[in-house]
């Protein structure tokens, strides 16, 4: 199999993810991981990248030119096999599929649905008055409710929820889990720029991002990829302490593009947990 030649843009930056993405997925398996035994001492933290390719059942030099961002033909096959070798969960997986131009594998269905249809039942009640907005592909806010504003702060068209968290020092305190908050967000923008591989914007922002912030600038050589459908966000609100919120993020079918993210009081919260609604209007008035 022989590389070709003159690859476009897009192709480029598809690929120069494909490598990144490759190498630092590499770097985190443990030989002993995957049962290799080694007595020497390794001079790089990982798998080689021909512990790689037998564990793929693919040559080592054609694995090679897949790491290394050659424009290759990639199927399927071999990108579950891949996938398989560095043992990718499923969002990570679908992002190689993504990034080797391919539709990710479907997912297994699920038997037990009790969480999804608990989670539906409350987007469904509380869809008036839970906080709520829709972001472009960059995660800029393009539409935001009355209660996300007075919770967040959000101003639509002025505001990009990834710039906004490593930008603005009060954004993050509201956030206890700060550090998880922010790799979540740098994740599933990793997720969203392989949705887009030819739009260059993203690489802008990133750079823009990481001269702006060292943590951004670190979490975002980390490669880490994410695209969550729901999740459990802690808020901090001066006058109603540390709330938690399922954060529910779904794709709009008529915006393509965009996502719209909602929080909700989890299903099952205690009695003494106040609904959302009375948390974002006692908010509200103390502004």
């Amino acid at each position: 199999m022989q590389a070709t030649s003159s690859p476009p843009v897009s192709g480029l930056l598809r690929r120069a993810k494909l490598r990144h993405f490759l190498r630092t997925r590499r770097a985190q398996i443990a030989p002993e991981e995957v049962g290799l035994v080694h007595v020497e001492r390794r001079r790089t933290p990982g798998l080689r990248r021909e512990e790689v390719a037998a564990l793929a059942g693919v040559g080592v030099s054609w694995y090679t030119w897949l790491e290394q961002g050659r424009d290759i033909n990639v199927s399927e096959g071999i990108v579950n096999a891949v996938s398989n070798a560095l043992r990718l969960p499923d969002h990570e997986r679908a992002y190689f599929y993504r990034l080797t131009g391919h539709n990710p594998a479907p997912r297994p269905e699920r038997r037990d649905r009790g969480g999804d249809q608990a989670r539906m039942r409350a987007l469904v009640e509380g869809w008036s008055f839970n906080p709520t907005y829709i972001t472009d592909r960059y995660g800029g806010v393009q539409l935001a409710s009355a209660s996300a504003h007075a919770l967040f702060g959000i101003t639509p068209r002025d505001h990009n929820c990834l710039v906004k968290f490593f930008t603005d020092p009060a954004t993050r305190r509201k956030y206890p889990d700060t550090d998880q908050v922010g790799r979540g967000l740098v994740a599933q923008f990793r997720a969203q720029s392989a949705r887009f591989p030819e739009d260059p914007e993203f690489g802008r922002i990133a750079e823009w991002l990481g001269e702006r912030s060292p943590r951004f600038a670190e979490l975002w050589d980390c490669h880490e990829v994410d695209d969550p459908s729901q999740n459990v966000r802690r808020i901090a609100l001066p006058d109603a302490g540390v709330v938690v919120f399922d954060r529910v993020v779904m794709r709009v079918p008529e915006l393509p593009e965009c996502l719209m993210v909602l929080y909700l009081s989890p299903p099952g919260a205690p009695r003494s947990a106040a609904p959302a609604r009375e948390l974002v209007d006692a908010h509200a008035r103390g502004h």
